[in-house]
């Protein structure tokens, strides 16, 4: 997910002044709060997953909540829905910095809880964890393909995962996990509304954001 418009974006004094105490990780420019935001909303995403991949509600049952298994597929999330979070947002960052904007991911702390709540009590993920904030000037296409980046990243994931299945076929549990959470989270963020990145995507080009939802739905549908 991507914040905001084709334009320079307001950000807050104090959280602008944050992002700008730069810590150098080889090419990579971040930040101690940026490193905290995403440590912690990979966790959340990582458990939300894990929940619904382990079938553990409040209306399947909570049985299995302490069990190995469980533990076992918070890993398997952690790895699958981890990377496919981390790699989008850093995609977006990548992209951004490139067309030479300050950009530095966020978490929504409350989606965050949102995220978990929904996966423990009905078993249905709602992923909104953040978004990476820009500031700086950009044109209506920089912004689409800096919006692009996220969700088509998620899809060479799947694709990856999706090749990882058929050339290692006792692993297939694992990278069938890999393969559709990272469908999801691309499919998901092409949603055309609010900060979603779906939105500037197809403020930009209706061709390209058409393609990215036909690419999602028939891999994560009808494939």
């Amino acid at each position: 997910m991507l914040v905001n418009e084709c334009s320079e974006i307001s950000v807050p004094n104090k959280v602008k002044d944050k992002m700008h105490q730069t810590i150098k990780i080889g090419n990579i420019k971040t930040s101690k709060i940026e490193l905290i935001d995403i440590t912690k909303s990979w966790l959340a995403i990582s458990l939300a997953f894990a929940f619904v991949y382990s079938g553990i509600s409040l209306f399947k049952g909570i049985d299995g909540l302490f069990s190995l298994s469980f533990l076992v597929m918070l890993g398997v999330s952690g790895l699958t829905a981890g990377i496919g979070f981390l790699f989008h947002e850093l995609a977006h960052k990548f992209v951004a910095q490139r067309y030479g904007c300050v950009a530095e991911f966020r978490s929504f702390d409350q989606m965050l809880y949102v995220a978990v709540g929904l996966a423990f009590a009905v078993g249905f993920i709602f992923a909104a964890p953040g978004a990476v904030m820009i500031s700086g000037m950009i044109t209506r296409k920089e912004n689409g393909l800096i919006s692009l980046a996220g969700p088509l990243t998620n899809y060479v994931l799947a694709m990856i995962f999706l090749a990882l299945t058929l050339l290692y076929p006792a692993g297939s549990s694992l990278f069938s996990v890999g393969f559709s959470i990272n469908l999801w989270l691309g499919l998901f963020n092409m949603i055309p509304f609010g900060n979603f990145d779906g939105l500037k995507i197809f403020e930009w080009n209706r061709i390209v954001w058409a393609g990215m939802i036909g690419f999602g739905v028939y891999f994560l549908f009808l494939f």
